[in-house]
């Protein structure tokens, strides 16, 4: 009998995933929250057949040179900048993405944090929590939707459905895509790069990472910004230069920051920087940060690793995986 292919799963998962590979792989898959270390992922997977990725992977072709038996990447995921996907293709190995499941979540929580950070919701309750309750207070005065320009960069399944969120919220809703397309959202004005950076009292990313998107938000991009409007990211963190972010802060030409991803975080980047510049995360910083949570609702994170297994699953028996975004030399 033909010993059953291996599939490692670099991640904590849900009990169903790992129960939708019975009697179909043998498994190795890590039960903590921490994330295996590089090496580590790459010694497991020396001998996989297929594999699932998460956002703290990095497959480059280092990692495919010691894994030759390597069949199928199923990520959970809807960005894939952290594996080299024309390498695998070199190799005869699929890569697989879920493409709709993370939209709806990380749209709400742009809205969320484009509320949160406008309406100075972390420091009010940072001021209950310190000082307690003691009544209404000229205080904490902040940037409402009604009536403001939400400027969206990316209009793509991402920023069609931030726009379908912000809908009811009485703002005027701006769009740029360098492909050209707005969708079918009604309403949305489409204006170019420019324009949007300086009509809008709050720009929302919702771009792909890619060698063109790499840092297009920097120092020039702020400079055309309205002074004192606020930035939210729940994209890539790379899109933006979080040093020019910081600098805008201090300076007030920024009114906020909001980020649910950040640049230490991309792999497809020799030089990222290893932590967060600590003028982001200061107590006193105008700032929102929630930690890669966009796609963190449970029915939905359960969803995203059943698409991810049924896609490696796929792949094992010989037929073109859900979700493949490259055309492997078979």
């Amino acid at each position: 009998m033909n010993e059953l292919p291996l599939v490692v799963l670099t991640n904590r998962t849900f009990s169903e995933t790992r129960t939708a590979f019975d009697s179909v792989a043998r498994l190795v898959a890590n039960d903590q929250s921490e994330p295996w270390a590089y090496d580590d992922v790459v010694a497991w997977c020396e001998d996989a057949t297929g594999v699932m990725a998460f956002m703290p992977d990095c497959i480059d072709r280092a990692f495919l040179d010691r894994c030759p038996k390597l069949k199928v990447i199923g990520a959970a995921l809807k960005g894939f900048d952290n594996i080299d996907v024309a390498a695998a293709s070199e190799r005869g190995i699929w890569v697989t993405i879920v493409p709709d499941l993370l939209t709806e979540p990380t749209a709400e929580l742009a809205v969320g944090l484009t509320i949160a950070l406008g309406r100075h919701v972390r420091f009010g309750d940072a001021s209950i929590r310190q000082s307690g309750f003691h009544g209404w207070r000229p205080e904490h005065y902040g940037t409402g939707l009604n009536g403001a320009t939400v400027g969206i960069i990316g209009f793509g399944r991402v920023g069609q459905t931030i726009a379908r969120c912000l809908s009811g919220f009485g703002c005027r809703i701006v769009a740029f895509d360098a492909h050209g397309g707005l969708g079918s959202v009604a309403g949305v004005e489409r204006l170019n790069l420019p324009e949007v950076l300086s009509q809008s009292d709050v720009v929302i990313l919702g771009l792909p990472l890619t060698n063109d998107t790499m840092g297009m938000i920097g120092a020039h991009a702020i400079r055309q910004m309205k002074p004192g409007a606020l930035l939210v990211n729940p994209a890539r963190g790379s899109l933006v230069d979080e040093g020019a972010v910081a600098d805008a802060l201090e300076s007030g030409h920024l009114g906020g920051y909001a980020a649910d991803v950040f640049e230490c975080e991309d792999w497809a980047r020799a030089d990222r920087p290893r932590t967060i510049d600590p003028r982001l995360t200061a107590p006193q910083a105008r700032t929102v940060l929630t930690p890669h949570i966009g796609s963190a609702v449970d029915t939905v994170r359960r969803e995203i690793e059943l698409s991810a297994a049924r896609s490696i699953k796929e792949a094992l028996a010989g037929v073109v995986p859900s979700g493949a975004v490259n055309k492997p030399r078979l």
